[in-house]
Formats: C-alpha cells, structure tokens, sequence
C-alpha cells in the first residue's frame, strides 16, 4: 500500500530559499509559457509501481515546429531516445515522456502513434524519432509485469495541462528512490532579468539517484544524520533525468551548456554522477519555433550573445539553472510518500520533523546558503 501525506510541503514552505534569483508563479516547469506537463500513475497491487510522465514543449505540433535543444550526459548508464537527432540536429521534434526503464520502448513507439493519429500525413513522409527517457524503478515495481500500456502514455499526454506540476510518487517517478529514501518527480523554476530581456527557466526532474550519506539540503549534509529508515536490501545507485525548459532565445549549442550546469545542481544535493546511474540531462528553448519547410532556404532567428565578458545574460541563465535543478531535486524528496512494492520493499520519505530540525540552525543564519533571502518569490 502506498500512505499518503498531503499536502506536501515545499523547501519554500519551511522558509527556506536556495540560491537568490526569484521563483516563476507556480515555482515549477510550467512557469515557462506553453510548456504543459501530465502524469499517468500506475500503483496496482503489490507489485505495480510505475507510469509515465509527458512535456509538451508547446501548444503547437512538434513535427512542424520543432524547437532549439541540446543534452547533456553527466553519466551513460541509461536511455534518452532521439538523442542523437538532437546531437545531430539540434531540433527537439516531440513530446518528452518519462517512465521506467522496462517501459522506454513501449512509451516511444506509443508517442510516434500518438503523433501519427493527431498528424497522420506528416509523420507518413517524416517517421518521428520520439524522445522517451527513463530510470529503473525495479526495486518497487516489477518490470517483467510490462503494465504500461500504449493507453497509459496517451493518458499522460492527454493530461498535460500548464497547471503547477504535480510531485513526488506520480508518473514515470512513481517507483524511483533518492538518497535511498522515496524519490519523486520535482520541479523548481526561476526569473532572470537581463539586459537582452526577462526570461523564465524551469527544471522538472525525475530522481533516482543517490546514497544516503551523500544527500545535502540546503548545503547541509543532512545524510549523515539521517541513517535510518534504509531499505532492508541493497539499492542499484539509480539514475536522474533532467528537463530543463526557457523562454530564452538560445541556439542548441548554447543549450547544451545550459543542460551541463544542471549537473551541477545535481551535485549540490550531493550526486556524485555514479558510475552505474543515468544522469541525462535535456535542455530547451521556447523562443521560436524552427519550421520543418523554409521554403526560400533560409531562418532568421534572434538569439542571445554568447562568448564575451561584456554581458551577464547567460552567467544568470546558468544560475538560474543550477539554483532551480537543486531546488526541484529537494522538492521531490519532500513531495514522496513512504512506499511499499515488489518483494514487500519498502521506501521511506524521508523525515519531515527530523529533516527540518536538521535544517533549523542553517535556516536562522543569515550567513547560512539555505537561509531565505529578499528574493524568494
């Protein structure tokens, strides 16, 4: 059975801000205009403990207006498909759906019929590489019962909507851990003003990394405090995917950058990119959208500058990346509930009271990196 414990708290909840750039409206991926996410939760059983996470990366079509994109791998042990497309291309052509390792294949081929029955002449003469991502949730939820189903992504796309982004035991996450407790969807988002203009940058993630010892909240190596509540066997090192979405003007060369400095939001909660784990990072740009015909040849785009010391548009955009990447990170632990699966393996959530109490000095130092600050909303 899986306990509930709603509503759940937010770091921003306890008055804790990380980093100083402001928060979007719902302080989640969706703050980022057009961008809509769904959830499809599979939890049946005693062993079901799965789904599907979809972004839209626009109210458009994707096939035809395809948008600016770059990844980043900070360790290969998984699987993003279309990748190489957008290595090769740059172009982020489709939905992105997140789900659980056994599940990947299935939710690619699905998206593609997805997209063949809304724009069925488009994708006979251009056969879509669909973008799906997953980490393993095999120590909750027992793949070899193949319960995502074609119906169970479309569900997902169906229900994206632009609303605040429902966390923690949803979706592709359902059955993910972190730092060995119950892991989750998360999501943060922040405003950057810059002399080229305002922007909004979101992350939405879904987690699966992590040993206990290594966790930070806030700066505060929380992990070694919290020792209990481990699961009763051994736990693969997991993996993380990182969605990274912007209004910002920027081509996928600089992109790519953008999805390295999630990376190091990551480490700030205390990733350490584990040699067995899958830390695939995907980073967009909303700004215009690319058309599959140019009919005279040639695309005119506005970008942002990149490559001198003279502006500061892109320093804030990496910030904003990084401080909105650890917040999500912390968002989904505080979001998950305690879970039982396969095998009777149980998945604690972390501590709420312990948690806070651990981050109650930190929190009143002015001086503190957790301490709330003039720009926490």
């Amino acid at each position: 059975m899986q306990q509930q414990d709603s509503p759940h708290p937010r770091l921003r909840d306890w008055g804790i801000a990380i980093g100083a750039l402001p928060v979007g409206a719902s302080n989640t991926l969706t703050d980022v205009p057009g961008v809509r996410v769904g959830h499809q939760t599979l939890v049946r059983g005693d062993n079901i403990r799965t789904g599907v996470t979809a972004i839209w990366p626009h109210n458009g079509n994707p096939l035809s207006e395809r948008v600016y994109a770059g990844i980043h791998c900070l360790n290969g042990y998984g699987e993003m498909t279309s990748r190489s497309v957008i290595d090769e291309w740059g172009l982020l052509c489709s939905p992105i759906v997140l789900t659980g390792t056994g599940s990947v294949g299935l939710a690619m081929q699905a998206t593609m019929r997805y997209l063949a029955r809304l724009y069925p002449e488009q994708a006979r003469s251009d056969v879509p590489i669909p973008l799906a991502a997953e980490c393993d949730d095999g120590f909750l939820h027992d793949h070899l019962t193949f319960a995502v189903t074609e119906e169970d992504v479309w569900a997902a796309l169906d229900n994206a909507t632009s609303d605040p982004v429902p966390e923690g035991c949803v979706g592709g996450a359902t059955g993910m851990l972190l730092f060995q407790f119950k892991g989750g969807i998360g999501s943060a988002s922040r405003r950057v003003q810059t002399e080229a203009g305002d922007f909004t940058l979101g992350v939405l993630v879904q987690t699966n990394f992590g040993r206990r010892h290594q966790l930070i909240v806030a700066g505060v190596p929380v992990g070694r405090s919290l020792t209990d509540l481990m699961p009763e066997t051994p736990t693969p090192e997991g993996s993380c995917i990182v969605v990274v979405a912007t209004d910002a003007p920027l081509h996928a060369h600089t992109l790519r950058r953008l999805a390295k400095r999630a990376g190091l939001g990551l480490a700030r909660t205390g990733s350490v990119g584990g040699d067995g784990s899958g830390e695939i990072i995907l980073a967009f740009s909303t700004a215009q959208r690319i058309p599959y015909a140019v009919p005279d040849g040639r695309l005119h785009v506005t970008l942002l500058s990149e490559g001198s010391y003279a502006t500061g548009a892109l320093n804030r955009l990496f910030e904003a990346t990084v401080e909105a990447t650890e917040e999500a990170v912390v968002n989904a632990l505080l979001a998950a509930t305690t879970t039982t699966g396969r095998a009777g393996h149980v998945a604690h959530a972390v501590p709420h009271d312990r948690l806070r109490a651990l981050l109650a000095d930190r929190t009143n130092s002015p001086d503190s990196p957790g301490s709330p600050g003039p720009s926490t909303t």
